[in-house]
């Protein structure tokens, strides 16, 4: 099922990511596809508010992953410089699917066909300077953000 959003502020976006943080539980694979400057972080700052963490996100560009704990532990990767699914192998993604973790994933292009089934995917598109159209392909939890 497709849901369309529009924000027109950095904020905005962190206040659909809350909504959509409140509604994942343990075992949910998020995949963003958008380009350089979307909003994917600021997306997943909302995700983390809405999951009851408090932790400052950051783009976890260099480090690959960025985890935060709370009652559910959010893994917040990049997959920007993956190339291939031993490069995934290595960086130890398939050791963090887990029922008590969320992910979310920037870059999810580059690692496409690793993803399974019942993955949501965000796409958020910049029509405006800080205008972006976010779509949610994702199951019925998230007619109600």
């Amino acid at each position: 099922m497709l849901f369309e959003f529009i924000t027109s502020s950095p904020e905005e976006t962190v206040g659909l990511g809350k909504k959509i943080g409140k509604l994942l539980k343990g075992g949910d694979i998020v995949a963003y596809r958008g380009g350089l400057g979307a909003g994917k972080t600021t997306m997943t700052r909302g995700i983390a508010l809405g999951m009851g963490l408090r932790d400052g996100v950051s783009s976890p560009t260099f480090a690959l992953v960025n985890e935060y704990s709370g009652p559910l532990t959010l893994c917040h990767f990049d997959m920007y410089r993956i190339t291939d699914l031993n490069d995934l192998e290595s960086v130890g993604f398939f050791d963090y699917l887990s029922e008590d973790r969320v992910i979310v994933i920037e870059w999810s292009e580059n690692i496409s066909e690793a993803l399974p089934t019942g993955t949501i995917y965000i796409d958020i598109e910049t029509p405006g300077e800080d205008i972006r159209k976010i779509v949610i392909d994702g199951d019925e939890r998230f007619e109600s953000v």
